[in-house]
């Protein structure tokens, strides 16, 4: 599966504990990511200053869902869990 173009849900919903270029302490679970473009694209995807953990994150149905909406629900509910 490949990820819902202008989604941006994976760049919000979870926390992100790792440095990222303009967020050096990374960033808590609900805030937008400062390298999300207001189109919801990310500006350091594919560069080697996007941390590792956004890379291991693979898009799949039960997490993307049918929807943005869904994607953000589903991976807010699952940082919760992981609290």
């Amino acid at each position: 599966m490949e990820c819902r173009k202008y989604c941006g849900a994976c760049c919000i919903a979870p926390s992100i504990s790792s440095p990222i270029p303009g967020m050096p302490k990374g960033k808590p679970a609900g805030v937008r990511c400062m390298q999300l473009k207001t189109d919801n694209s990310c500006r350091i995807f594919g560069l080697p200053e996007r941390p590792q953990v956004c890379s291991n994150l693979k898009p799949s149905e039960e997490m993307c869902g049918n929807s943005r909406q869904f994607a953000l629900e589903y991976l807010l509910k699952l940082e919760q869990l992981t609290k």
